[in-house]
């Protein structure tokens, strides 16, 4: 059953004012408790002696707390009087009002989760925990105890996480910037809670709901994090101090991202720290290297396995070798990476000077668009076209209109996770009709079907297998397409390496051919990662969220 709950800002002191207008929403909405996630008392040092008189009427029962409610440990020192009290009453400040720890993980009566670190991070504290219940910080190792908890519904930090506000749309430009500690990010990625609560001053955020990769951990689902930072009660300009919910604990994760939710944007520290893994057999799912007409044993090995799952599949973030090293931008549904050996190198195409063979891939685990539901679908298809615009964009910008793009696709059912492959042309290439003529020639040669000239955008109206060209020519403003397909059944044997076989004949590049001997040391892709990032920088329209 949903629970309704309150979670409430920084008070400062302004208690007895609080739990009146708690008392007279309660009386409506019938909550099974409250959280105060930041300082439920003004500060020692500016204490006026009306506030020591509402600490003592509060501890003496003088001032009515309406329901169960819980207070964090915020960054103001608590009274002595309250230090005093809870020293002997098992965290209980009065009747209903509960201490919630600097660093604990607890379950209310009705089974909710809550995992609770305050104060906010001493940096001089290098190793072992902070001393002291009640004072207002917390070392790292106290952070890294908490992840013994496994899971969490609900997660109440001082400090914010690290990077939550990358990927994200919403405008948050406050005159004070809230702390962001790496320890706290790692937290998230742990605990995965459902609700994380923080406070802002006198400020409000409410970031997008965020995601977290399927794994077997999750049974395959998709956890999803709520990060609500309140504003303080009382505050000048009125923003939101006061936040209320429903939540079940006994509710399952969903089967699929929500609409309107981003990919976990907190990156834990320890997979930041993973070497790249070197290749392996599971590598040539995809791209099996082989020349068009010979089989691989390694490819026939892998068709009797059976399918991979996402833990398996190095398109898929959930897959812990994947290599990170190599991803240059993460939007909402999709996330562009650069190709482990490139076709091109950075000598191909001079003014750029980076190899500019990018794939742009879906984040779900599906071999085409038609098999995603509806709404994923339609919002997957578009934002990669927009990394697509966008690498046109940053094509022209750099070149004028010396190079043109051609994208490439292929869309079958077999294959574990659909995407495209991106690279730049040269322009006369595309004007002279070379580039189009390439791939319908080397079609022909292995008498395959012919190619059309249609645009079938997110293939759902395909029943079948098809091989996709998109090419932009810069003269185009546009940002139009022409759309090359050729559709075929299972009687062909296609290869993979077909759009990558036809630009390595394309561009005299025919050594290159096999991804596999253009294998690069870690250190030469991540100076390939570096350099196009900075020229994508400008265009990359994730950054501008």
């Amino acid at each position: 059953m949903a629970l309704k709950i309150a979670v409430v800002g920084d008070i400062n002191g302004q208690f007895p004012a609080l739990f009146t207008k708690l008392a007279s929403v309660h009386a409506k909405n019938k909550f099974a408790f409250a959280i105060v996630a930041g300082n439920l008392f003004a500060n020692p040092v500016d204490a006026t002696e009306k506030d020591e008189a509402n600490v003592s009427d509060l501890i003496g029962g003088k001032i009515a707390v309406p329901f169960t409610t819980y207070f964090a440990l915020g960054t103001n020192p608590l009274p002595e009087a309250v230090k005093e009290r809870l020293r002997i009453s098992d965290d209980e400040l009065c009747d209903n009002l509960h201490f919630l720890g600097k660093r604990a993980t607890m379950k209310t009566s009705e089974g909710v989760r809550i995992v609770s670190l305050g104060g906010q991070l001493d940096p001089n504290i290098n190793s072992g925990q902070s001393k002291g219940a009640y004072l207002p910080y917390y070392s790292e190792s106290d952070c890294k105890l908490l992840r013994g908890a496994s899971s969490a519904d609900i997660l109440v930090t001082g400090d914010w996480p690290m990077g939550i506000r990358s990927h994200s749309k919403v405008t948050f430009n406050p005159e004070n910037q809230p702390l962001g500690q790496q320890c706290i990010a790692d937290l998230d990625v742990v605990l995965k809670p459902r609700y994380h609560f923080s406070t802002s001053g006198p400020n409000f955020y409410e970031r997008e709901p965020f995601f977290h990769l399927p794994s077997e951990e999750t049974d395959n689902l998709y956890p999803i994090t709520r990060f609500i930072s309140l504003a303080a009660y009382g505050n000048a300009s009125k923003q939101k101090w006061i936040y209320a919910f429903s939540l079940d604990p006994k509710a399952s994760d969903p089967v699929s991202a929500p609409s309107g939710s981003t990919i976990c944007p907190l990156v834990h520290s320890e997979n930041r720290k993973r070497p790249a893994p070197p290749h392996r057999d599971t590598d040539l799912v995809y791209d099996n290297g082989s020349r068009p007409g010979q089989r691989s044993h390694k490819r026939r090995k892998f068709e009797r396995r059976g399918p991979i799952d996402d833990s398996q599949c190095f398109f898929c973030l959930s897959n812990e070798n994947v290599a990170t090293h190599l991803v240059t931008s993460l939007g909402d549904n999709s996330y562009m990476t650069t190709a482990k050996g490139p076709l091109s190198t950075p000598a191909t195409f001079p003014k750029l000077g980076f190899p500019c063979h990018l794939l742009i891939i879906p984040y779900a685990h599906t071999p085409t668009f038609a098999s995603m539901e509806e709404e994923e679908r339609h919002s997957t298809y578009t934002e990669m076209q927009q990394y697509r615009a966008s690498m046109n964009k940053m094509l022209k910008a750099r070149a004028g209109e010396e190079y043109g793009s051609v994208t490439w696709e292929i869309s079958r059912p077999s294959l574990p996770h659909g995407h495209w492959q991106y690279m730049p042309v040269h322009v006369d290439l595309i004007r002279e009709g070379v580039l189009e003529a390439a791939f319908e020639t080397l079609a022909s040669n292995y008498e395959w079907p012919a190619f059309t000239k249609e645009d079938v955008k997110d293939g759902i109206e395909e029943t079948g297998n098809f091989f996709r060209v998109l090419i932009w020519d810069p003269q185009d403003e546009a940002n139009a397409q022409t759309s090359l397909i050729l559709r075929f059944d299972e009687s062909v044997h296609f290869h993979v390496q077909f759009g990558r076989e036809v630009l390595a004949k394309l561009l005299r590049l025919d050594e290159r051919l096999d991804w596999k001997e253009c294998g690069q040391s870690v250190a030469e892709e991540k100076q390939d990662v570096a350099t196009f990032k900075e020229a994508f920088e400008e265009f990359d329209f994730t950054e501008k969220r």
